[in-house]
């Protein structure tokens, strides 16, 4: 993932602002905060073009970095069901 992707992802949530409603602050959300809020909020497509602009193996590595953290703001469904994903396919 390079400086491109993330520009292009961030524009890509600015459009979407069911997924981010939080913040007028695109340009400062990181790859985290991003890959989380279409995995809480996005649907199939939305999580479609995350996995293409990041590559599945970068977005797994994403998802492990999300849940190493002391606060995750993950539904428990979500989580299981993207451990099964990245399992078969990253």
């Amino acid at each position: 993932m390079d400086d491109r992707d993330l520009i292009k992802a961030r524009e890509y949530v600015k459009l979407r602002p069911y997924l981010v409603w939080s913040t007028k602050n695109y340009e400062g959300l990181s790859p985290e905060v991003i890959v989380e809020s279409i995995l809480n909020y996005g649907d199939w497509n939305d999580f479609l073009f995350i996995k293409d602009l990041f590559g599945v193996k970068n977005l797994n590595d994403i998802f492990e970095k999300i849940l190493k953290k002391r606060r995750v703001n993950l539904r428990p469904q979500t989580i299981n069901y993207f451990k099964l994903y990245f399992n078969k396919y990253a």
